[in-house]
């Protein structure tokens, strides 16, 4: 990576003219403003959570890409426990990263076929035709069921109520694009609406221009790719796409020293809601809420949120919390 120059910075106007838009982007649109609608209609609060890592593609034709170590844990987490807690949830994922409800069952914990046994079918069970089981069937672990049974209970109510809408994306381009249209789709519900910005979104992006159309090929050596900045989106997010939306972000830092500082810099930039500042190695324990707070002697005001004994997810904590303060903010408080 040569460090040899600066990196361009684009403004979010020219990032959007200069980049192509996903190829799916219209019908995604339809399906929020379906969505956003019949939750208006039904006078429910709607909660924007983006989930996982943005891919970097180096080359028109992918072969070669920029990664991050996000698997989505935070926002599916998050996710269910808005749902919990009577939101709708748009859901904007990483494409196969973990998701709400079948996290529980992912390759790595909880595998989904060390739920099953193969045992006798039942005799008096119509056979489909052409199916041939051989006089087996499937069956869900005694030991399991209950927790399988809990899992699909919560599910199927959602599916029911109609209250979660899934997209997915894949690159940067994807991400930002589809942001921007979420989020001024949901402009309409004005306070109910809360954004929850928990994808780790890359910071460098390689302009399409400046990409080689086909595989970059190895035999050249050493490779050189000088990169862009990401334009900072936050700000026409909280200006001109939803105004007077609950925007949450969040900041994480290895350095726990730099954790609230860079916070409060990131609240006195784009003047958003909520900054949620997570360190690297004690997120899932503890995160501090960093707000401004004009009565304070600083100007802001940090609470610390920690994982009770016994719990095993801080995100049931954090959702909670963050459900008061978007009630307040909904009544003008």
């Amino acid at each position: 990576m040569s460090n040899a120059s600066q990196p361009t910075v684009f403004s979010a106007e020219q990032y959007f003219r200069m980049q192509p838009a996903p190829a799916t982007l219209d019908q995604d649109v339809a399906k929020v403003r379906a969505f956003v609608t019949r939750q208006k209609k039904d006078g429910r609060p709607v909660v924007l959570v983006t989930s996982g890592g943005t891919t970097v593609p180096l080359e028109r034709n992918v072969v070669r890409f920029l990664d991050n170590f996000s698997a989505g844990t935070r926002g599916a987490t998050s996710a269910e426990y808005f749902l919990q807690a009577g939101y709708a949830v748009i859901f904007m994922h990483r494409q196969f990263s973990l998701q709400p409800f079948s996290r529980h069952f992912s390759h790595s914990t909880n595998p989904f076929l060390d739920f099953l046994e193969i045992g006798p079918s039942n005799p008096m069970s119509p056979i489909e035709p052409g199916s041939s089981d051989d006089g087996e069937t499937v069956k869900v672990l005694p030991s399991m069921r209950r927790e399988l049974l809990s899992v699909l209970r919560q599910y199927h109510a959602v599916q029911r109520a109609g209250t979660m809408l899934t997209l997915s994306f894949v690159t940067v381009d994807d991400y930002l694009f589809m942001l921007r249209a979420v989020a001024q789709e949901m402009e309409p519900l004005g306070r109910t609406a809360m954004f929850y910005l928990a994808a780790a979104v890359s910071d460098f992006f390689l302009p399409t221009q400046k990409m080689a159309e086909h595989k970059i090929q190895s035999g050249k050596g050493s490779l050189q790719i000088e990169m862009d900045q990401v334009p900072k989106i936050l700000k026409p997010l909280r200006d001109d796409w939803a105004s007077e939306g609950f925007i949450v972000s969040f900041k994480l830092e290895t350095d726990p020293n730099l954790l609230i500082p860079k916070a409060r810099q990131a609240l006195e930039r784009y003047d958003h809601k909520l900054v949620i500042g997570n360190d690297l190695n004690r997120r899932k324990f503890e995160v501090v809420f960093v707000e401004k707070d004009p009565t304070s002697k600083s100007g802001y005001q940090e609470s610390w949120v920690r994982l009770p004994e016994g719990k095993q997810e801080i995100e049931e904590e954090m959702i909670k919390k963050l459900v008061e303060m978007h009630e307040q903010y909904m009544h003008g408080r």
